[in-house]
């Protein structure tokens, strides 16, 4: 793989861990504004619509930029985001430092698709994308544990400083090896683009990506009080799990590019059959330690396994039109998918008055999201055969 991925990956890194750590650090936040952990754990809600918001907006307004110049500007706005949530005076500033960042977030990961495949060989594409989605996946294994370790030390404040620190490299390292764009920049319009991403397979491949995460973040979002109320783990035995989550996403991420690079419906169709599998069967595994922690590791491996899979077969079918724009909706479409999972998880949860009961029920539930996934796929594949012809 080119250096220039490389340098994809760290500013995927980077940005994995602000989306991630502040989960770690709701305590330090809530005790310093006076607001309640409800208030604080809105923070990640905020910036996930950020990331909703900004991705299909930057994206637009960026289209006939050269694909570097985008880059290297959304690292500066990532950049300069953490450093004003490591300066906030109050909640409310911190709350819009956070959404500022996530801005950058989508329409990175979009164009950042793009430029990947354009980097490799047809046959690769989707493990190229799978090699940034790394970055991701790190940050989620080593860079989360360790900003939540030096925010509970030193502050929070000084773990936004490092994130920050690390967005400033990953934009030297992206200045410096990621090519410039060969020939002028193509020429883009809006228009002709949202038209590409309103054809009917598009549609319904963004409805597959949010289905499919949903399962995955019903489960996860809920991950903690199910180790502990179901599976009988003391609270200090969680974090050393989630390491085993996030063994299983590198692990499923660069499983699901290498077999989509093979055959991509059949791995789109696969993925989504897996991880309605293991989450099904996560709802009895449950109940014993040792199989909690191997589906721990399933779950990570079988919703990690769709991502490359999914991006790359967007943006297939919006084609070359709309390509960083559909890269950049898939991206927002796969945070949607988190807030819809987090809330499903929590509305099964509430039917069972917030007890083991309800717990219990919430991977079988989320289940039916990734089946749902299917269903939509396969209407996909039939909508684009369907206007294959009068494309041709």
């Amino acid at each position: 793989m080119p250096l220039a991925l490389y340098a994809l990956t760290a500013g995927a890194f980077g940005i994995g861990v602000t989306e991630f750590v502040i989960m770690g650090l709701l305590l330090e936040v809530s005790g310093e504004f006076q607001v309640s952990i409800a208030a604080a754990g809105l923070l990640i809600s905020g910036y996930a619509l950020g990331v909703v918001v900004g991705a299909p907006l930057l994206t637009a307004m960026t289209a006939r930029w050269p694909r570097k110049r985008v880059l290297i500007g959304l690292m500066v706005i990532f950049t300069l985001g953490n450093a004003a949530c490591a300066l906030a005076p109050n909640y409310a500033a911190l709350m819009a430092a956070r959404v500022l960042t996530a801005l950058a977030h989508g329409t990175f990961f979009g164009v950042g698709s793009v430029v990947a495949t354009g980097l490799v060989a047809a046959d690769r594409k989707a493990s190229a994308i799978a090699v940034m989605f790394t970055g991701l996946t790190v940050a989620n294994i080593l860079g989360v544990p360790f900003g939540t370790w030096l925010g509970q030390q030193l502050g929070w404040r000084a773990t936004f400083w490092a994130v920050a620190l690390v967005g400033a490299l990953a934009l030297a390292v992206i200045a410096a090896l990621v090519p410039r764009d060969r020939g002028a920049p193509e020429a883009s319009d809006w228009r002709a683009d949202l038209a590409a991403i309103a054809r009917r397979p598009v549609l319904l491949g963004l409805l597959t990506t949010v289905l499919g995460y949903a399962g995955v973040f019903a489960v996860f979002t809920y991950i903690a009080p199910m180790l502990t109320a179901i599976s009988g783990f003391s609270e200090g035995v969680v974090s050393p799990i989630l390491l085993v989550f996030g063994g299983g996403l590198v692990a499923g991420n660069l499983l699901g590019g290498r077999l989509a690079d093979r055959n991509l419906v059949a791995t789109v169709l696969g993925t989504l059959a897996a991880l309605a599998l293991v989450l099904g069967l996560m709802t009895f595994a449950l109940h014993d330690r040792w199989a909690a922690v191997l589906f721990v590791g399933l779950l990570g491996a079988a919703g990690f396994a769709t991502v490359a899979p999914l991006q790359i077969w967007v943006l297939g079918q919006a084609g070359e039109a709309g390509r960083s724009l559909a890269s950049s909706f898939n991206i927002a479409a796969f945070n949607l998918g988190n807030a819809i999972g987090a809330w499903a998880g929590g509305a099964v949860i509430g039917q069972g008055a917030g007890q083991g009961a309800g717990l219990g029920l919430v991977p079988l539930a989320a289940a039916l999201f990734p089946l749902l996934a299917i269903a939509v796929a396969l209407a996909a594949i039939r909508a684009g055969r369907t206007l294959a012809p009068a494309t041709a």
